[in-house]
Order: structure tokens, then C-alpha cells, then sequence
């Protein structure tokens, strides 16, 4: 059986991971630079969606990931080729950066 992605909201993610840094949880967005510049969620790691065939190494196969963008759809494809290429413990963030900025950080800018 084919291993899927699951889906988080940005609720859920800080709800089970209160403290996602001493957890271990890696947030990997995966906007252009052009748009982390006007929006972004701290201690994130910023990889472009076209580079991240060319620099999986950096990322932690051991630790959970949830994968980001502005509104779910290009962190979706990410999350589906980190598990084609053998990562496990995957999670797309349903709504993005537009979904944190409404439902948890209002600070940040909505574009």
C-alpha cells in the first residue's frame, strides 16, 4: 500500500506540537524567496519548491515534517515526493502561510 501524506491545519499543528522546536518538528517552507520576504513563520526551513530534489540531505528523515506554502497546493506536491522518496513522517500545511496568518499569527502580512 502506497504511503500518503497526512494534513494538518495550522491549529492542529500548534496544538499537537505546542513547543515544535524542542519537539524536533521541522516546518519546510517551500515559497520563492520573493515571497518568505513578505510573509514567513519563524525558524522555518526555506527551500524552493523547484530545489528541493537537488537538497533533501537537508532534511531530517528522523524528525517530523510539515510542509508549507502560500496556500497548501505546491506544499501538497512537496509533501507527495518527500514520501515517493522515502521519508515518513510527512504533513502538508492545509491553507499555508494565508492560514497562519488568520487562524494563529495575525502579524503576519496576508498576500
Amino acid at each position: 500500500m502506497a504511503r500518503e501524506y497526512r494534513s494538518l491545519t495550522p491549529r492542529e499543528l500548534v496544538d499537537r506540537w505546542p513547543d515544535r522546536i524542542s519537539a524536533g518538528v521541522q516546518i519546510l517552507d517551500v515559497r520563492e524567496p520573493p515571497e518568505l520576504a513578505l510573509a514567513s513563520v519563524p525558524d522555518c526551513i526555506a527551500i524552493p519548491m523547484r530545489e528541493i530534489p537537488g537538497r533533501l540531505e537537508e532534511l531530517d528523515r528522523d524528525r517530523p515534517i510539515v510542509v508549507m506554502c502560500h496556500s497548501g497546493v505546491r506544499s501538497g506536491h512537496v509533501a507527495a515526493f518527500l514520501i515517493a522518496n522515502g521519508f515518513e513522517h510527512i504533513f502538508n500545511l492545509d491553507g499555508g502561510i494565508d492560514a497562519w496568518s488568520t487562524d494563529i499569527d495575525p502579524t503576519i502580512p496576508r498576500y
